[in-house]
């Protein structure tokens, strides 16, 4: 089968294009013919060398959407069937997406119902989980204004437009580096934009209910400062590259708020079905910025690391 194997840390150009062996379906585990998957920055992390406990050669791909082949769970996956899977270890602990063929854990591998063709599809499973997960820990039924932190990554434009379905009265705030994106993020839901300089917000002294963390512990004790007192905020990404805090005072830096976080790691079978459900019931656009196929999946990448980048990016196969 055809891959993307990276062999050593580097840019773009350290994805190779290869034939490599396909998997053997084992125990706990499923083979999928991989239909489409999204680009992550985890995986561009990856790429860079900044992920020590990934061992080389590797291929990457921490989600996907595939037609089961052949499966050791075959009283819950049929084989033919369309399904998505996400995390686990994928691409990190052991091959995942970036590829013709990938063999799975049963347990990271989930059912859908949708009618959603392959290149919407394979922009949701964790972009979209994510943004559902966090918005969930966010609690968004009593909350006036929300500010996604990081909005035009593919999980800040996938927050704007859930959130919106889930309350269609709430004012959304985003926040970029790069004010020429204003139309673009406006267009995907945001009432108003504000520009992150130098690792800061203005918001010009508003605070808000609620507030979406995705540039991670770089930004988030800034952030903190424009949450309402009694406001939630969630850290769930980590876009900064800046993995932990230093010379941080939680209890003053709080300001009064609450503070949750996300993981994609946690979504389960519920969630995601919970999901799509909202999905068709808000007839919500899930439909990706840019396509690429597996060849060109370090165009891809390229793209996302780029100034341009907005959105989702896939790969069809």
């Amino acid at each position: 089968m055809k891959a993307i194997v990276l062999r050593h840390p580097g840019g773009p150009t350290a994805l190779s294009y290869e034939e490599v062996p396909m998997p053997e379906v084992k125990d706990g585990w499923t083979l999928l013919k991989v239909k489409g998957f999204g680009i992550n920055r985890s995986e561009i992390f990856t790429r860079n060398g900044w992920s020590p406990t990934v061992k080389l050669p590797r291929i990457l791909g921490i989600e996907c959407v595939g037609e089961v082949v052949k499966t050791t769970d075959p009283d819950r996956l049929q084989k033919g069937e369309m399904v998505i899977a996400t995390m686990g270890g994928m691409g990190r602990d052991f091959d995942g997406s970036y590829a013709e063929y990938a063999l799975l854990p049963n347990k990271r591998i989930f059912t859908v119902q949708t009618s959603l063709d392959i290149s919407k599809l394979a922009a949701v499973p964790e972009t979209y989980g994510t943004a559902f997960g966090s918005l969930l820990k966010l609690k968004l039924g009593d909350a006036h204004s929300l500010l996604v932190r990081g909005a035009t990554s593919g999980v800040g434009v996938a927050a704007a437009k859930l959130a919106k379905a889930m309350v269609p009265s709430i004012k959304l705030v985003g926040s970029t580096r790069h004010l020429e994106k204003t139309d673009e993020l406006k267009s995907a839901g945001f009432d108003e934009v504000v520009l992150d300089k130098d690792n800061r917000i203005d918001t010009n002294g508003e605070k808000y209910d609620r507030l979406l963390e995705l540039v991670g512990p770089l930004t988030l004790p800034n952030s903190m400062m424009a949450v309402k007192e009694d406001g939630i905020a969630c850290i769930t990404g980590e876009l900064g590259g800046v993995w932990d805090l230093t010379h941080w005072e939680p209890i003053y830096g709080l300001h009064g708020a609450y503070l949750t976080s996300f993981s994609s790691g946690a979504l389960n079978q519920s969630t995601f079905d919970q999901l799509f459900d909202l999905i068709k019931r808000g007839s919500i656009d899930v439909a990706p910025t840019k396509t690429f196929d597996l060849k060109h999946t370090a165009d891809a990448q390229a793209y996302l690391d780029s100034h341009d980048s907005f959105g989702k990016v896939i790969v069809l196969p």
